[in-house]
């Protein structure tokens, strides 16, 4: 299990910050709870995400992974269409917050 976090919730964007180190092994729900705590102070007015991992396999792949805590206020999304050569049309998401505020300072 392991605590990521991000002020960046782009769809695309699959590389968030981790919140200290992965916890192996968990058999109490205690140490979760503590660990978001953490990182909810540390983070408070961005967007944390939860990974659980399924070692029964014997790999390493996310078996459940969501989104614990968002910011209160939350801008949005808006798709850019660009217009090309014959009928030929390209389209970006983008998000309101990354045009105004610089990586770090976003909510």
């Amino acid at each position: 299990m392991n605590v990521e976090w991000t002020d960046d919730p782009h769809p695309r964007n699959s590389y968030w910050d981790l919140w200290g180190l992965p916890l192996f092994d968990i058999k109490d729900e205690k140490s979760v709870m503590f660990e978001l705590a953490e990182a909810r102070k540390f983070c408070p007015n961005g967007y944390l995400r939860i990974n659980a991992f399924d070692a029964s396999y014997g790999t390493e792949s996310c078996a459940m992974s969501f989104i614990a805590e968002r910011p209160d206020d939350e801008p949005g999304f808006y798709l850019e269409r660009q217009e090309g050569a014959g009928r030929f049309i390209n389209y970006t998401i983008k998000s309101y917050v990354t045009q105004g505020f610089p990586e770090g300072n976003r909510y």
